[in-house]
């Protein structure tokens, strides 16, 4: 829990009842390698915070090939954001990518502290548009660079997934296969 109380104290101050009663809000979750955290076509009912290991949100495409849409390390929030806000089924599964430990937060545990503690609606809005922003940024990669591009520029400015993620995942999500991908670190795109 500390690690997320310090990750909140960035952007607002926090006394300590307001910690008090942050911390009886989430519930500290452990997930194996591989294990599901959401399936798709279940309701996501929270919103995850990485205290420790990896996560992923992803899809499976139209030819059944899993095409992963984003990544969270330790101090990243990771959910589908749209299940989560308009109780509807997900398009998307949430998977541990290595152990972790997770706090969790319902929707429902959310309310509650944006009614007692209304700044936090605040850190919250921050961390969306974080998100947002970066979500924006992965498109225009996409769409403006050449794989091998997107390749270097994934590794120059985020080194510490590269080392964590396995090749088929990180592949995925830089919208390549791992061939192409064992290629361009071979010096051979």
């Amino acid at each position: 829990m500390e690690t997320l109380i310090a990750h909140i104290r960035n952007y607002i101050p926090l006394d300590p009842e307001e910690v008090s009663l942050l911390s009886s809000c989430f519930e500290k979750q452990q997930y194996s390698k591989k294990e599901l955290l959401l399936e798709a076509g279940k309701n996501c009912n929270s919103l995850y915070f990485v205290s420790r290991g990896c996560l992923r949100l992803y899809i499976l495409n139209q030819k059944g090939t899993e095409q992963t849409i984003q990544f969270a390390i330790e101090n990243w929030w990771l959910t589908d954001y749209l299940s989560f806000s308009h109780d509807k089924p997900s398009a998307f599964a949430i998977q541990a990518v290595e152990n972790s430990e997770i706090l969790c937060i319902t929707k429902e545990a959310r309310e509650t502290l944006f009614q007692r503690i209304p700044k936090l609606e605040r850190y919250f809005r921050i961390v969306l548009q974080l998100s947002y922003g970066a979500s924006q940024m992965r498109i225009n990669y996409l769409f403006t660079m050449s794989a091998e591009e997107r390749y270097h520029h994934f590794n120059a400015k985020f080194p510490e997934f590269v080392q964590r993620i396995p090749q088929y995942m990180l592949a995925s999500y830089l919208d390549f296969t791992p061939e192409f991908l064992s290629k361009i670190r071979a010096g051979k795109p």
